[in-house]
């Protein structure tokens, strides 16, 4: 049996991860008193006590963490600290099979972020199949449930006096300095980093992050269903992703909450010759943090990766 600690259990992302191991017997989690919390020397006791540590902290915390770690204590890290750092593994797994291996032996693991899940999951592969230029002028719409926004804004959204603005979308990271960008262009290895807008709504969890496309502009030109075919052919063996069939949705909608709880995350190709619209759909909570982390440690246990993830 392996030890797992949880360092900033509280928040929701670890919250999250407690759900998935609630029927699990391979593992026994180390709990920190809540008064201990903030305490450094206990944190650093119950992680180094672990032989798995999640970090689900603010980017400064999750370094301070790492720090006081020894090296044979395996990290996964939930927050953006680590996701560029070439000493880190990315926890994408479905990317490739070197992704996958990386996972498997690595001690640093950081967990992609919701946004930059979707977003990689579409533009990784088009730039691997030589079908998107590494140049192309990449744009990006997401929308999101309002819990990827942390515990005071979920407070927010459901007070009861709260404003009616909250009632619509709000598009925010409007000076194009997002905490994902970073790692959605050096993962993609797009030479320029994407504009991206990101919209959150009125629900708890569940999103879709959106890829406009100009065909003119890719490196010949493809149909969509060359692209379909690609994705799907590249997603193949993925149990987690799966491409949908050209014309799905076929009632021309797709909800942003439907993959809410799971750890699935679905690929949809739409449009005509001249302008696609590819969309990724994952729940922030699962595929795009929690279950994600989860899905990393039984990849690193060298157990079935669906252990804990089908709830």
């Amino acid at each position: 049996m392996v030890k797992v600690y949880i360092d900033g259990q509280e928040g929701t992302t670890g919250l999250k991860i407690l759900e998935r191991f609630e029927d699990r017997t391979d593992i026994e989690l180390l709990r920190i008193d809540e008064d201990k919390r903030k305490d450094n020397d206990e944190r650093k006791k119950l992680i180094n006590s672990s032989d798995y540590t999640f970090l689900c902290l603010p980017d400064a915390a999750a370094k301070e963490a790492v720090a006081m770690a020894d090296e044979r204590v395996r990290i996964i890290d939930a927050s953006t600290a680590h996701r560029t750092n070439p000493d880190w593994t990315y926890g994408f797994p479905e990317l490739g099979k070197e992704f996958r291996e990386k996972i498997a032996k690595s001690n640093r693991v950081a967990v992609p972020g919701c946004y930059a899940s979707g977003f990689a999951s579409m533009v990784y592969p088009l730039v691997k199949l030589g079908i998107m230029p590494s140049d192309y002028p990449v744009s990006v719409h997401a929308v999101s449930g309002y819990s990827g926004a942390g515990k005071k804004a979920i407070a927010q959204y459901e007070a009861a006096d709260r404003p009616a603005e909250l009632d619509s979308p709000r598009q925010y990271a409007l000076t194009q300095q997002h905490k994902h960008v970073p790692e959605m262009q050096k993962i993609c290895g797009l030479e320029y980093a994407p504009a991206f807008n990101p919209l959150v709504c009125d629900y708890f969890c569940g999103m879709v992050v959106s890829l406009p496309i100009h065909t003119r502009l890719l490196t010949k030109k493809y149909s969509v269903s060359d692209i379909q075919k690609a994705l799907a052919e590249y997603y193949a063996d993925s149990f987690f992703v799966k491409v949908l069939p050209e014309g799905e949705p076929q009632d021309g909608f797709i909800g942003a909450n439907n993959l809410s709880g799971t750890n699935f995350m679905e690929i949809f190709v739409n449009g005509n010759d001249d302008r696609l619209i590819i969309c990724s759909r994952l729940d922030n909570l699962g595929k795009g943090a929690s279950g994600a982390a989860v899905q990393c440690l039984n990849i690193m246990m060298g157990i079935d990766e669906k252990t804990g993830l089908l709830l």
